[in-house]
């Protein structure tokens, strides 16, 4: 037995619409412009989190990181929590946070708000990604954390993240919707590096640089 086509067709066009425009927050260009910087116009000219803190400190850096995953976050969780009556039985919630968090993607990269630019979304598929697959993410960050620490490419530490994502749902939930949906993160946060890819071809990408003891405090 399946659920009635017009009874799921109401939810899944909540989950789309709701998932695009809490993506679409543009919470990068706001705080940079809270600063009187716009951030399309310096660094990369993304207004993810990386380039926040290239530009303006790890303070409104991390902020916006924050503030990023918790649309992820909220895009995909919600409709776990926020069932439809009979639907839940059909454990159609957990395909809403899947189409939740791919429009939060969409809008985050492609915000209404800022005439369809945006960040690349590694830390809204982060923060969503934690609420539907949290071994996945976890698995993920690892992986970030070890290629960030080795190379200092923030980048590449991305780039690895994503390739992981296929091989760790594979390995912990063998389910094919989840294999599909981590695939196509992947795909889509490769895409949007493949600038930054062909400077780490040339050797011109920025590294995070350590700071050194001897440097005075900012």
């Amino acid at each position: 037995m399946t659920p009635d086509q017009g009874d799921l067709l109401l939810p899944l066009i909540l989950a789309a619409v709701a998932g695009y425009l809490l993506g679409s927050l543009p919470f990068g260009y706001l705080v940079a412009r809270s600063k009187g910087v716009n951030i399309f116009e310096v660094g990369s000219k993304s207004s993810g989190a990386t380039n926040v803190r290239r530009v303006l400190g790890s303070g409104p850096g991390n902020f916006v990181l924050f503030l990023d995953m918790l649309k992820g976050s909220i895009a995909a969780g919600w409709p776990l929590l926020v069932a439809w009556g009979a639907i839940r039985a059909f454990n159609v919630p957990s395909v809403l946070g899947y189409v939740g968090l791919a429009f939060a993607l969409l809008g985050h990269s492609f915000s209404c708000f800022t005439q369809f630019r945006g960040g690349k979304g590694v830390a809204t598929g982060a923060g969503g990604l934690a609420v539907l697959m949290p071994n996945v993410a976890g698995a993920a960050v690892g992986v970030w954390l070890v290629v960030y620490f080795a190379v200092r490419y923030v980048s590449l530490a991305s780039i690895a993240a994503a390739l992981s994502l296929p091989l760790a749902a594979f390995l912990f939930h063998r389910d094919a919707l989840a294999l599909g949906v981590a695939g196509a993160i992947a795909l889509f946060v490769i895409i949007r590096h493949r600038a930054n890819i062909v400077r780490l071809l040339k050797g011109t990408e920025k590294r995070i640089e350590k700071k050194k003891d001897s440097e005075p405090e900012a």
